[in-house]
């Protein structure tokens, strides 16, 4: 079975009403609490009454601004996305980088570093997925962020003038979670192989090599 494209599921949810640029200090706290205890421990070894412990704040306020555990979680991934994919993947790597190509190359030296971390805790989106199952919503939701990234990855191959974007980006993609289970394993060169895999993936697209007719 094909995996769904972007358009065909939900899209991930947003932080809390009215709360994507201004928050309080409790769902500050809530957030940050949840950011830590799920990118660490996964979802359901977590409890609300943990999530409560740990972010100080009153039972009642925590679900004036989460109704559900699963409302936090999709405000988790949503964090996670921007933290994550958006200011350490994505932006990085385009700092690094002179052309697009030099720029999805960098990817691999952004993960380099991100792998040599003390607080390396892998891609939620992929653990979440695996925990919850992809019919799950939270499941749908991370198949949701996965689908941002390789579209991030597809933007870059086009400005790179790139043949056959989408598969390039889907390539790319399962040489990008494959270096974080590798490097989860403590493969501590999973970062350099993939990067090495991903110059082949990138004269592969230029045209130069000739894909067999079927």
């Amino acid at each position: 079975m094909s995996s769904p494209d972007a358009s065909d599921i939900p899209s991930p949810a947003p932080l809390p009403a009215g709360q994507t640029t201004t928050r309080d200090d409790a769902v500050d706290r809530i957030l940050d609490a949840a950011y830590e205890l799920f990118s660490r421990r996964g979802i359901r070894a977590v409890g609300i009454d943990q999530l409560i412990e740990r972010s100080g704040v009153a039972k009642a306020t925590f679900y004036r601004h989460f109704p559900s555990k699963d409302d936090l979680v999709l405000a988790f991934l949503a964090l996670r996305d921007q933290i994550w994919t958006v200011d350490l993947i994505i932006s990085d790597a385009k700092s690094r980088g002179n052309t697009p190509e030099e720029r999805l190359l960098a990817i691999f030296d952004v993960f380099g570093d991100w792998f040599r971390r003390e607080d390396f805790e892998a891609c939620s989106f992929i653990n979440v997925l695996l925990e919850m199952g992809r019919e799950h919503p939270l499941g749908k939701a991370s198949i949701a962020y996965l689908a941002r990234i390789r579209g991030h990855v597809q933007e870059l191959a086009e400005e790179a003038g790139l043949e056959r974007t989408e598969e390039f980006a889907r390539s790319w993609h399962i040489l990008m979670k494959g270096s974080i289970i590798s490097a989860t394993e403590g493969d501590a060169l999973a970062a350099k192989r993939a990067q090495e895999m991903a110059v082949w993936l990138i004269d592969h697209h230029r045209g130069h090599v000739r894909v067999p007719a079927r």
